[in-house]
């Protein structure tokens, strides 16, 4: 897989792994010298414009900065490779964090969550498992499925522009989920598991 690289104010670095919106980055992972990746995670932060192409940096260059709604909530996790002089930086939302709950008035903004999977297959299970924590609608593992179809669907769940990882921003509309929970059941397509169960599950 080719590199992606960035570049701010003279500063470079290669990107093994990226999720972007539009031009609102909420994940990345970069390559370089200590120096470098430091002054860009700290420029990033700072709110400024960084410039991403693939392959080496050249007049193709996007602008993208970080992702405004998650503004000031970041976590930064650095590593020297052993193998190498290189050094490793992620700048992640912490809305990709499971334990992750934010103080907001709106509801919509107190229950969205980031996905990052490493394969298309574990997100669903990973859908599951940050929408449980986030709603207080009784969940149970084996609607997963249904859970991440519906989410897709319904536009709730949306696929970023990613590289090197699988992600997906989710902003679940809690009382819509209700009525859909709701119909589904009555349907039977989805089964109705015991009190225990739901226990359980929560």
């Amino acid at each position: 897989m080719q590199l992606h690289t960035i570049h701010i104010a003279g500063f470079t670095a290669a990107v093994d792994a990226f999720a972007l919106d539009g031009e609102q980055l909420w994940f990345i992972s970069m390559l370089g010298s200590q120096q470098s990746v430091r002054a860009l995670w700290a420029r990033l932060v700072k709110g400024e414009t960084a410039y991403l192409s693939e392959g080496d940096l050249g007049s193709g260059a996007s602008e993208c900065w970080l992702a405004r709604e998650a503004w000031g909530a970041w976590r930064f996790h650095s590593a020297r490779l052993p193998a190498s002089a290189a050094y490793h930086g992620m700048l992640v939302s912490d809305l990709a964090s499971y334990a992750c709950e934010r103080q907001d008035p709106s509801t919509a903004l107190r229950t969205s969550f980031l996905l990052l999977a490493r394969s298309e297959g574990e997100a669903p299970a990973l859908h599951y498992r940050f929408l449980n924590r986030r709603v207080d609608l009784p969940l149970h593992p084996s609607w997963t499925e249904w859970l991440w179809g519906r989410g897709l669907a319904s536009g709730e769940t949306e696929a970023l522009d990613s590289v090197g990882i699988h992600a997906y921003r989710c902003r679940p509309d809690v009382a819509q989920l209700e009525g859909d929970v709701s119909a589904a059941v009555r349907r039977s397509r989805l089964a109705v598991p015991d009190e225990d169960e739901l226990a359980e599950a929560a």
